[in-house]
């Protein structure tokens, strides 16, 4: 199983972004996607998650600004940010919690994307 995260780069304030998340190989379910950033000198933190029955999350601080979304056809997950502010540069990292076939049986796990950088500068 891979994630490959996409879509970051370098935005002028308020402008928008829609960051991508595939994933690929032997999956039997997508069960949560999430979307976490990290900025240079912080901890990793949670941005937006969306679950399996739709129950959706986003953090306080860009709460109205994003908008967490999954095309379960293509296994791809998608952060849409609006707005963005100097305060959103980070780089930011896709998680799936999936269901995948390991040989003859079912593995559940979380797996993450590599990152990608978001930069917001004028």
């Amino acid at each position: 199983v891979q994630l490959q995260a996409s879509g970051g780069g370098l935005v002028q304030p308020g402008g928008s972004l829609r960051l991508s998340c595939a994933t690929s190989g032997a999956i039997f379910s997508i069960d949560a996607v999430a979307w976490y950033r990290q900025a240079p000198g912080k901890q990793r933190d949670l941005v937006a998650s969306k679950s399996t029955n739709g129950r959706t999350f986003y953090t306080d601080s860009m709460k109205g600004r994003l908008t967490i979304s999954r095309d379960n056809a293509k296994n791809t997950a998608y952060l849409q940010i609006n707005n963005l502010k100097p305060e959103d540069t980070a780089v930011y990292y896709c998680k799936t919690s999936l269901t995948y076939y390991d040989t003859s049986r079912l593995v559940s796990s979380d797996f993450w994307g590599q990152g990608t950088q978001v930069t917001v500068s004028s």
